[in-house]
Parts: C-alpha cells; sequence; structure tokens
C-alpha cells in the first residue's frame, strides 16, 4: 500500500490489476477519486462490482497499489447468505463499531426515512429485496468512513426511497473531504459529480 501523501484524490489506485476468480479484469489500471460523489459506469460483467471490491480489500489485487485513507473505506453486502439469519438491527449493531464516524443520528433519522423502523427486529431473510438492500444502504449512509462505496443503489427500491438517496448523494456532493463511489450501469443526470469512470 502506497503511504499517504498530498493528493487531491481520497482514494486512488496505481497499475492496478486484478479481477474475480483468477479473471483479469483490470490491466494496469491509474485512477484517483476526489472528494464528493463519483460514478462508475458500465454494463453487464464489465467489472463495476469487481472495482469496489478491489477498492475495499474484499478481493485481493494480482498486482498494482491502493492509497486508502485513513479514515477507512465502507463496503457490505448483505445479500449473501451468511446474513440471512441475522436481523436488520444485529446487522446496524455489527457494522457501527467498526467505523469511529458512525452517526447515530443519521442513522434513526435515516431509518425513518426509509420505512425501516417496523423491520429492525425481522431477518434479513424475511425482508423483500428492496427492503434488504435498505439495510445496507443505511449502513453505508451513516457510517461516516471517508469512502463509501455503493453498488446499485437504486436496485429493487421504491420511488419515494430513491429520492430520498438521491437527496443524500446531492448534499454528500460538495464534502471537502469524504468520497461516495457509486456503481451503476448509466450516470445520472440530477446528481453533481466529482468525477465519472466508465468501463
Amino acid at each position: 500500500m502506497l503511504t499517504p501523501s498530498l493528493s487531491p484524490f481520497v482514494i486512488e489506485v496505481h497499475q492496478l490489476q486484478g479481477g474475480p476468480a483468477h479473471q483479469d479484469l483490470f490491466n494496469d489500471l491509474h485512477h484517483g477519486w476526489p472528494p464528493g460523489v463519483n460514478w462508475i459506469y458500465g454494463e453487464e460483467g464489465c467489472g463495476k462490482t469487481t472495482l469496489l471490491r478491489l477498492l475495499a480489500g474484499d478481493l485481493s489485487l494480482f498486482s498494482g497499489e491502493i492509497r486508502r485513507p485513513s479514515g477507512g473505506v465502507f463496503w457490505v453486502n448483505l445479500q449473501t447468505p451468511e446474513f440471512d439469519e441475522a436481523t436488520v438491527q444485529e446487522c446496524l449493531d455489527k457494522l457501527s463499531p467498526l467505523y469511529p464516524g458512525w452517526d447515530k443520528s443519521l442513522l434513526e433519522s435515516l431509518t425513518d426515512e426509509l420505512s425501516m423502523r417496523a423491520h429492525l427486529n425481522k431477518r434479513l431473510n424475511m425482508l423483500s429485496t428492496g427492503s434488504r438492500r435498505k439495510v445496507g444502504l443505511l449502513a453505508a449512509l451513516a457510517c461516516g468512513a471517508d469512502v463509501t462505496l455503493l453498488d446499485q443503489p437504486f436496485v429493487s427500491l421504491d420511488t419515494a426511497s430513491i429520492r430520498i438517496i438521491k437527496s443524500f448523494l446531492n448534499e454528500a456532493s460538495d464534502h471537502p473531504s469524504r468520497a461516495w463511489l457509486v456503481a451503476d450501469y448509466e450516470v445520472p443526470s440530477d446528481i453533481p459529480l466529482a468525477s465519472v469512470l466508465g468501463l
């Protein structure tokens, strides 16, 4: 890992090579993401999720370097079976100690705005696809990490919830030191973006 230095980027990669299951989806990738909301877009299978996992350390690089901030990188995938038996509250309680900047008041507010309070004691395998995705979004938006990685955050959400997430990202767009990296198929026209990377 590169040592911290003066840089306009919150997180950056140099000569990155990697991919899942020995697939070389990235070869010699150089890129940096500044504060604010950054978008990573492309078709199915182009490597959007893989890149987020590499940035988070969830996948190992074949080669190259990643400069991560001291304030942490948030990434979680609650869609996997290992979380099926955990309740919403248990998931949030497990994640919150990992992030010193965790914003409890923001979490409380978002829990109500996204209509999740009635689901806090339900197991994840009892939730709809959209509600299960909201659990990860609650944690992501409240985590307080220097870098937050969001993979297709609008999938399976109702219109009201999409509007709330977009409102949050609009407010986050001018943050002076934190970065949100969002991966999706298309680039939005209603969110101010600090950078756009097409894969």
